[in-house]
């Protein structure tokens, strides 16, 4: 088959590798990639959010399955270009990636299907949005409604605090993505991310992974888009994916089909354990980052044949995913002033070494300079991530392995995985 990824991060770094190993991979395109993925396939200079070009570059290499990686892409209208092409499109419609690029639409649809989720309101003017304020209880959960890279999503302690992120948000701190801003109630629980593959009519559970979105250590500083994961997550009962699976994912499925909007691809649900069960934090239309990677490295077997699958419509025919035994965990180093300024062109040694058969390194901001020495480019730049026998045993191999990088412009978090060892702990 001839496979066309699209995207450049650590995401589809792990998407390349996984693919990469499929013996009905006979040419993997990506595009436009990074350094970390030139042993893997060939790589395209085409901008993931022109959708024209991607199509064109998917019917000249005669792509069998092109396997969408980034939200931006989905919300330019790739998949819709594809599906016209007659090209089989692992990812959903830009109609159906609403469930992510547009909060208000996915809470209003949540509403109707009566999903399980925080009490919302929307609001386009700053008076309306601050007289809002006052009918919620601190601590309040601001969002901006459309893309924002992760960083769109502010819990506010005071009244005075919410009302300034939302006059930056209406003001145009993330452009038009802020011209809406939903406001919600504050959900007590843990969460995790839970990921369903789906086919338009169908929906099987790939797994469940937690990530840690604070910028530093103790849960500390601003939301990022992730600066670290590990799978499994304890979090994840039996009970509670059974809960998720049924309130949840599959009403998700049927309600978009019956809405015209049959969702292929993966559906990312970021959920909250509270006492009265799984509720709906957001929905991805797309695997997460850094929750990918973690889930790539644990999925034992071919994953060609499911996303073929899914892009079809047709997952009847697919075995379920299987997983192997360990736990993996994934450690992310971001460049010095993510998220707000990330300080670009610092020079990165040591990163493509041999780590050994336990440790894979994904590249998620990285850019070869002439003189073949690795650079920064972005906020998040590595993904160091490891497996082993249990939480404890992959932590330790991930952290021996970022000591053996060079990057004095890069920094990462030191309590990846601190829930799951609390839990360990206890036990």
């Amino acid at each position: 088959m001839n496979i066309l990824l699209v995207g450049s991060g650590g995401r589809e770094h792990a998407l390349a590798w996984k693919i990469a190993q499929s013996p009905l991979t006979r040419r993997l395109v990506i595009a436009p990639g990074n350094p970390g993925m030139d042993r893997l396939g060939e790589r395209r200079d085409v901008s993931v959010t022109n959708a024209d070009a991607m199509a064109a570059l998917a019917r000249e290499i005669r792509a069998d399955l092109v396997v969408v990686g980034p939200e931006t892409a989905l919300e330019a209208g790739l998949a819709d270009r594809l599906i016209a092409a007659g090209i089989p499109c692992f990812g959903p419609t830009a109609r159906a990636a609403q469930l992510e690029t547009s909060k208000a639409f996915s809470k209003a649809f949540m509403e109707r299907h009566e999903i399980p989720t925080a009490g919302f309101g929307v609001y386009e003017r700053l008076h309306e949005a601050r007289q809002a304020l006052l009918v919620f209880k601190p601590p309040y959960v601001i969002k901006a409604d459309g893309l924002a890279a992760g960083k769109g999503v502010a819990i506010s302690p005071t009244k005075r605090d919410a009302e300034r992120e939302i006059e930056w948000m209406l003001g145009g701190r993330f452009g038009q993505a802020g011209a809406r801003v939903v406001i919600e109630e504050f959900m007590a629980g843990e969460e995790g991310s839970l990921f369903a593959l789906c086919d338009g009519r169908r929906a099987i559970l790939l797994g469940g992974a937690q990530d840690h979105k604070r910028a530093y250590d103790g849960d500390l500083g601003p939301n990022t888009g992730g600066m670290g994961s590990y799978s499994p997550a304890p979090v994840f009962t039996r009970e509670l994916v059974e809960a998720a699976e049924r309130d949840i994912v599959q009403p998700v499925i049927a309600g978009m089909a019956r809405e015209g909007m049959p969702y292929r691809g993966v559906l990312y649900a970021g959920l909250m354990a509270t006492d009265e069960g799984p509720k709906v934090v957001e929905f991805n239309a797309r695997f997460g980052d850094p929750e990918c990677q973690v889930l790539m490295m644990r999925l034992d077997g071919d994953i060609v044949p499911i996303l073929l699958a899914c892009a079809r419509g047709d997952l009847t025919r697919v075995a379920p995913p299987q997983f192997l035994p360990e736990t993996v965990i994934c450690i992310v180093m971001a460049a010095q002033g993510y998220p707000d300024c990330p300080v670009e062109g610092s020079i990165i040694r040591g990163a493509e070494r041999d780590f050994g058969p336990h440790v894979q390194v994904f590249h998620a901001g990285t850019r070869r300079q002439p003189d073949g020495q690795l650079v920064a480019v972005g906020g998040r730049v590595l993904n160091i991530c490891a497996r082993g026998k249990d939480i404890a045993e992959a932590r330790d191999r991930a952290y021996a392995a970022i000591r053996k990088i060079d990057w004095p412009g890069g920094f990462f978090r030191a309590d990846i995985g601190w829930r799951a060892l609390e839990r360990e702990a206890g036990a």
